[in-house]
């Protein structure tokens, strides 16, 4: 018998929304794991906030309304917010019943400025890595440390000499003509309009020169879960200076690596003499020449060394998911601070996925 199409729409629905997510589905972990991680950080949210005035987002439902974003590659908050308005599936994992109204942009976008303010990315990331450590899924050993670059969001347009006061072109208001060609830019004289901390860099010989910042990480080599997130300013010093620095801060914080895995970008005296001073092994890659590499038959004899070239390139992984997935290719915030924020987020949101993945396995 052919059903009949109604068109009427039932008044109510006796099915609840925790029932109409499957037990298998990966969302699933995922918030268990986000919830022990938020239950850690409640503390921190109560000094946030004033105990008196009108309620804002829960912080709780903001972060987790972050992670979707990451997870969904949702390229803005208007159309996360669009979304969380008719699927079940995130308002679920956000906490929201099926009747709660959505927030509106521009207030989602306030209260995660107030998360920015109290720093609460790093705190994130540090519960998250508790729960790495009490499941022993680091080796606090073996590591690898790289880095890449993030494409700001700023156009070359905005890149002009510093105090320069003159007015655009008027022909088109919104996109005037620039033309800079033959003029001789860099950054000690020029700067971006648009986004001051971004620094025009390029990653190699016949590479085209961007405005960006420049992310490194720490990876554990075990299960290439994120240890160590930062940006800085892209310079040509900012990788081998920022990996020796994050590496020192581990140390201070109790973690003593052996050895420490790189690509050829690495094999220079500085950064390997820098290495041998904190006591850890260079596991760098060695340049094709010999004349010019800071690695000798010491290091690359053992059996060791070949290991941690396999594991570097998980760390290629990392950048990737970041880039593809979470939308970090093109930055979508301005200011070093707010990038800084959302990449060390991005690195605790990864860390999340791989330990729900190893518990599942």
């Amino acid at each position: 018998m052919r059903g009949r199409d109604r068109k009427q729409e039932q008044l109510y629905s006796y099915v609840s929304i925790e029932q109409r997510v499957p037990q298998e589905h990966p969302l699933r972990g995922i918030r268990k794991i986000a919830d022990e991680v938020l239950t850690g950080l409640s503390p921190r949210f109560s000094k946030m906030y004033a105990e008196l005035g009108r309620p804002s987002i829960p912080p709780e439902q903001l972060l987790r309304a972050l992670m979707l974003q990451g997870l969904y590659t949702i390229r803005s908050e208007r159309q996360l917010m669009e979304q969380l308005d008719y699927n079940l599936l995130y308002r679920w994992f956000v906490g929201l019943s099926m009747d709660d109204p959505v927030w509106v942009p521009t207030v989602f976008t306030k209260n995660r400025d107030r998360l920015l303010e109290a720093d609460i990315a790093n705190g994130f990331f540090a519960q998250v890595m508790s729960i790495a450590r009490r499941e022993k899924l680091l080796s606090e050993e073996h590591f690898t440390v790289d880095g890449t670059l993030l494409e700001a969001w700023a156009s070359l347009k905005s890149f002009k000499k510093k105090g320069d006061q003159s007015e655009p072109p008027t022909d088109d208001p919104g996109n005037p003509t620039v033309n800079f060609h033959g003029e001789k830019r860099s950054n000690q004289t020029h700067q971006s309009t648009t986004d001051p901390d971004a620094r025009l860099y390029r990653k190699g010989l016949g590479k085209e020169a961007r405005l960006s910042y420049m992310g490194h990480l720490v990876m554990d080599n075990r299960h290439g879960l994120v240890v160590k997130a930062d940006v800085t300013i892209a310079s040509g010093t900012a990788e081998a200076d920022c990996a020796i620095d994050m590496l020192k801060q581990l140390k201070r914080k109790g973690i003593h690596p052996k050895t420490v895995g790189a690509d050829k970008w690495y094999d220079q005296s500085k950064v390997v003499k820098a290495l041998r001073k904190l006591k850890i092994t260079p596991h760098v890659a060695q340049k094709d020449d010999e004349r010019y590499t800071a690695i000798d038959a010491r290091t690359t004899r053992h059996a060791g060394y070949l290991i941690s070239q396999q594991k570097r390139k998980l760390i290629e992984q990392v950048f990737g998911w970041k880039k593809v997935v979470a939308m970090l290719r093109k930055l979508h915030h301005r200011g070093k601070r707010k990038v800084g924020w959302i990449f060390v987020f991005v690195s605790a949101l990864f860390n999340i996925m791989r330990i729900n993945n190893l518990r599942t396995a």
